[in-house]
């Protein structure tokens, strides 16, 4: 039986911890592999900041805010992506004098990109299949209207990470396991709102309809051009497939108890984000298994919010496991009874290598 594809999951995802400067540097990761990011997510840790994106498709002279529905904004903090790690210049949102920082780096194709014609709008892609992520950059061709997109993958994306760059729109989500449907409704990344699916947020279903939408297929994904009422603007879209042993994207249950849901993932994981797919108010709960009380051991208790800007904060505990991980927290944005939970998870380690090796415990 083969446990996975990818033995060595720092190949295609790392995380790195660091301490800010103020001076320009070279930051280089620490995995078993080297890791030259496509996709770069970065936090101050200590102070509340922004969340700051720069992905090699748009370049580096270019971020996007995640919990924020600013457009585009033409700033530099990384400076190059380096063949294992990147560079940054002095902005306090990068690389302020003794603040903390963490970022979480994923590849795709190396900043090479090409022309993907399957869908009605011609997107420029560049992906990792072998990872199951891709980054895909287009146009919409009119401010009406459904349209349909390549994004390169070569299966049915779970995950839909979709921000406009020209408009203060928010960062629209779709997720295979939120709400009652594969083809419409949203989750929004920078707000703690549910899932929702009423006609008037319609970013990937019909506009004016509750229910009907394009589910995703292995070559495409479907929006609703109409929701943004713009032509011409350019998007971004960062999409995501399962890889057995490396990445999951799916769903559980709160029962809100300190003995709380066991999510199997077939490996260690070491990046979680979770969101309430059904219960309003709550954040985006974004656990590393790098940052953690003690030396790399359970319970994790601090967490980023992906929709704040605010600083880390330690009131969640969960356990990340050589399979992979267990809600302890009792209530609110991780455990309350009833509630549905969608996740996305990311290897530190298969739980069995391809080889038979089994996962360390933490």
């Amino acid at each position: 039986m083969a446990y996975t594809t990818i033995d060595d999951p720092s190949a295609y995802f790392q995380t790195l911890l660091y301490t800010g400067n103020a001076t320009a540097r070279s930051l280089d990761n620490t995995g078993n592999s080297d890791l030259k990011p496509d996709w770069i997510w970065t936090k101050k840790r200590n102070e509340a900041q922004n969340h700051c994106v720069t992905d090699s498709t748009r370049g580096v002279g270019n971020i996007i805010f995640p919990d924020a529905s600013d457009a585009e904004s033409a700033t530099a903090l990384v400076t190059e992506f380096r063949t294992n790690g990147f560079g940054i210049n002095t902005n306090a949102l990068i690389n302020d004098n003794t603040d903390t920082y963490v970022a979480w780096q994923w590849k795709a194709n190396g900043g090479t990109t090409s022309s993907d014609s399957n869908g009605g709008i011609t997107s420029t892609v560049q992906a990792s299949t072998t990872a199951g992520f891709s980054i895909t950059k287009f146009d919409s061709t009119s401010a009406s209207g459904q349209a349909t997109v390549g994004h390169g993958l070569g299966a049915i994306p779970h995950v839909i990470i979709m921000k406009d760059l020209a408009q203060t729109y928010g960062w629209d989500v779709h997720h295979i396991k939120a709400g009652s449907s594969d083809a419409d409704g949203r989750l929004v990344l920078n707000s703690n709102e549910a899932w929702n699916n009423a006609s008037n947020v319609q970013a990937f279903g019909v506009a004016g309809s509750a229910s009907s939408g394009i589910a995703p297929t292995s070559t495409t994904f479907s929006f609703n051009q109409g929701f943004y009422g713009s032509s011409g603007d350019a998007k971004i879209i960062y999409c995501f497939t399962p890889i057995q042993g490396y990445s999951k994207f799916g769903s559980y249950l709160g029962n809100g108890l300190a003995n709380g849901a066991f999510i199997y993932l077939g490996f260690k994981p070491a990046f979680v984000i979770i969101k309430s797919s059904t219960k309003a108010s709550q954040d985006w709960h974004m656990f590393t298994g790098k940052i953690a009380t003690g030396t790399n051991s359970n319970p994790l208790t601090d967490v980023v919010d992906a929709d704040q800007n605010v600083a880390e904060r330690g009131t969640f505990t969960t356990d990340f496991l050589s399979n992979g991980f267990k809600i302890r927290h009792v209530s609110g944005g991780t455990g309350t009874s009833g509630e549905t939970y969608t996740y996305m998870a990311f290897a530190e380690q298969p739980f069995v290598t391809s080889t038979g090796i089994p996962a360390t415990a933490r």
